[in-house]
């Protein structure tokens, strides 16, 4: 074990964006898994989730029992759906293709209509999109 204060670092230029910080996707990270099993870090495999420094967000414990239980929806998901500031509301303005489409296709199944509501919710979530993949979840609650 080594305790140590840095007190100079050199940083290549190569590896910093437009802003002077570190670029992850220009870094060549090595991760050890256990055993003999390592993973090699790329663009292609890295993922982010966007933390708030001023307010804290509502936490996974807030979330609706279907949302929080659900078998679509990872642990980096619902990660994203807890960190709103507040408990978000449906917009009756909110307007998506897809929403309407898995709706009326799916009404007389609800069942397969959740499963859909959440597969979708979770494709926004990994595109970032965390207000409208809530506005489809609070869809699927009503």
């Amino acid at each position: 074990l080594v305790i140590c204060e840095v007190l100079c670092m050199h940083i290549d230029d190569s590896i910093l964006d437009t802003d002077k910080k570190i670029d992850q996707t220009k870094l060549q990270h090595v991760a050890r898994l256990g055993g003999d099993w390592y993973c090699k870090v790329d663009a292609h495999n890295l993922f982010k989730v966007a933390k708030p420094n001023t307010q804290l967000g509502i936490g996974i414990d807030a979330l609706p029992e279907g949302i929080r239980t659900s078998k679509i929806l990872s642990g980096n998901h619902l990660g994203q759906l807890a960190n709103v500031n507040e408990m978000p509301v449906v917009e009756p303005s909110f307007a998506d293709d897809r929403l309407k489409n898995i709706i009326q296709y799916y009404s007389i199944n609800p069942e397969d209509m959740d499963q859909e509501l959440h597969t979708y919710a979770a494709k926004l979530l990994d595109d970032g999109n965390v207000h409208d993949a809530w506005q489809v979840l609070l869809a699927d609650e009503n």
